[in-house]
């Protein structure tokens, strides 16, 4: 293996610095995309879907769980994939590993949930041997190949106004490796991070950064932000625009 030259600290600092440029450039570039993605155009929902629950059956309204986005990521766990009946497929696997905590996404007004061909028991045991606790419902119906995701895994956003459910996004491929954080998850959504920094179309919800952050077991016990977090994240957000500048 032929490895990088070995420098000095001050050396590797100004490599760093150079790094560093390139890299904030980028983070840029991603909040510019993000932007874009939520001003696509909607695809109206016009079919209604079926899935099998833990608790019997649901339609893809159901699956928001009351909120305002929808995250729906096609796993593959069902006879003729490798793994079966123990295991799910090792990409989708590994991708559920990665998925954080849902509550900090929950409060943002957005639902993650996988959906498999898999029979509700199978997908009961294969949760419990895995340790996962995302929402995980069986596709009954035509769902997966309406939206591109019959033959291989992928994210679908959908966003509900009312009783309308609207498709908003889509990606798959080496898009779904990077999927897993609260960001990248929110970055997907037509609403996006929702915090006053971004750009949104107007009238869109946005709050300031940092303030709605909170354990993860904290959401419901505290309505505002206490205090001394507002005084703490308030230093956060002033390095933060100091960082952008």
């Amino acid at each position: 293996m032929t490895t990088p030259p070995i420098v000095s600290a001050e050396a590797w600092e100004a490599a760093r610095q150079t790094m560093l440029v390139k890299e904030k450039s980028f983070t840029r570039a991603r909040d510019a995309l993000a932007a874009e993605r939520r001003r696509m155009p909607w695809q109206a929902v016009e079919k209604t879907y079926a899935f099998e629950g833990p608790g019997g059956k649901l339609d893809l309204l159901d699956l928001f769980e009351g909120r305002r986005q929808l995250i729906v990521y096609r796993a593959f766990f069902e006879p003729g994939v490798f793994g079966w009946p123990d295991h799910a497929c090792r990409g989708c696997s590994l991708g559920a590993d990665q998925v954080s905590h849902l509550s900090h996404l929950n409060v943002r007004d957005t639902t993650l949930v996988y959906a498999s061909r898999a029979p509700q028991p199978d997908i009961s045991r294969l949760k419990t041997r895995m340790g996962w606790e995302i929402p995980w419902y069986t596709i009954t119906d035509s769902f997966d190949k309406d939206f591109g995701v019959d033959e291989w895994h992928g994210h679908n956003v959908f966003v509900r106004d009312g009783e309308r459910v609207f498709r908003t996004y889509f990606i798959n491929n080496r898009g779904d490796e990077a999927m897993g954080t609260v960001w990248s998850y929110l970055d997907l959504t037509p609403l996006g991070r929702q915090e006053v920094w971004e750009d949104s179309p107007a009238g869109y919800p946005q709050t300031p950064p940092y303030k709605w952050w909170n354990w993860h077991d904290n959401y419901e016990a505290e309505a505002a932000p206490h205090p001394k977090w507002v005084e703490v994240s308030d230093a956060g957000e002033a390095a933060f625009r100091k960082d952008r500048a």
